[in-house]
């Protein structure tokens, strides 16, 4: 069964189209009397407003998008609860798409949601975003925009992210405190700013305790595949370098690799070598031994980027000032028994 229209309403009622949009906007113009009938009429026949036709009168979709790398981390999953959280709050829907970090289907996702007038855009940058013209689009069309924890910053907008330079630092430094001096580190791609800070971080541990950098200890996991990655570049590291006795890893994933290896091989962690990821997913619970790793509260990154795009969308209906936001928020250490 089709749902009601105001033109069934007002046939039914002998009444004219715009009595009934009326009655039901609750105007002062109708009387009390017609009003009560034509809204008791309206429940009954279930009548809803067709969103599409309000959002061309009031040019607002109450919809947002989302853009995430990857749907495969427990990351994203608890970053998009925190979004839909507060999209929910807010009584706004979300359209979430994944770039599965391609360039080119970031740009694709984009246009796609600008041509969906979206109210607003929340985005996480793919490993391959090292140009930013398409992100320029979002701001030229003046919808607002806020990126989260791969971010780019040379873009002028707000942003919520985690002190990855801080955090890398922190865990290198506690693998040291803990006796460690041959530290490896399993980085991500060249382009994303987190993968970027986080070594910078494993290299500024390291001078700070007078441990000389070694670029030979850093491997690449750039193939979009984290937990082989983990896999083949522990094989290369324990082959290339038999004195390594740690290694700091830039995800999970990629730290469950390492480990699946080396319980293979049978070195015993931390003794032999120790293991420290980054995120705080499920899989650091549930691997032996598990993982110690820095803890990214994905849930209220996503929770805190959806609530400033709101009120900036909110600000921009009234005509007033946004004043752009770059957010922090805390990690921390959870230790367990891979270091």
């Amino acid at each position: 069964m089709k749902d009601a229209t105001l033109k069934q309403i007002a046939t039914q009622l002998g009444v004219s189209i715009t009595t009934v949009s009326k009655a039901l906007k609750n105007y002062p113009d109708v009387s009390a009397k017609t009003k009560k009938t034509i809204v008791d009429l309206a429940k009954k026949l279930n009548y809803t407003p067709n969103s599409f036709a309000v959002n061309l009168r009031t040019k607002e979709s109450t919809t947002i998008g989302v853009i995430v790398p990857t749907i495969d981390y427990n990351f994203f999953s608890k970053v998009l609860e925190g979004i839909l959280a507060e999209a929910q709050k807010r009584k706004y829907l979300v359209i979430i798409l994944r770039s599965n970090e391609k360039l080119d289907i970031e740009k694709k996702q984009i246009e796609l949601l600008l041509n969906k007038r979206v109210d607003g855009i929340l985005i996480s940058l793919s490993n391959e975003t090292g140009d930013f013209g398409h992100i320029k689009n979002i701001i030229n069309n003046k919808t607002p925009l806020v990126l989260f924890d791969k971010i780019a910053k040379l873009i002028n907008c707000s942003k919520v992210t985690i002190n990855d330079r801080k955090a890398s630092y922190d865990a290198v430094n506690y693998l040291i405190k803990k006796g460690h001096k041959k530290i490896a580190h399993f980085r991500g791609s060249y382009m994303p700013q987190n993968s970027i800070d986080r070594f910078l971080g494993y290299k500024k541990a390291l001078e700070d305790n007078n441990i000389i950098y070694n670029p030979s200890l850093v491997y690449v996991c750039d193939n979009n595949t984290d937990f082989e990655d983990g896999y083949k570049n522990a094989e290369n590291a324990v082959a290339e370098h038999p004195d390594l006795d740690a290694i700091f890893a830039v995800t999970d994933l990629v730290a469950v690799g390492i480990i699946k290896y080396l319980n293979d091989i049978n070195i015993k962690m931390p003794e032999q070598i120790a293991v420290f990821g980054f995120c705080n997913s499920f899989m650091s619970e549930i691997i032996t031994p598990k993982l110690t790793t820095i803890d990214q509260p994905g849930f209220e990154i996503g929770n805190r980027a959806a609530a400033i795009l709101f009120d900036e969308i909110d600000l921009e209906r009234k005509d007033k000032p946004v004043i752009f936001q770059s957010i922090e928020l805390e990690t921390s250490i959870i230790e367990r028994g891979s270091a």
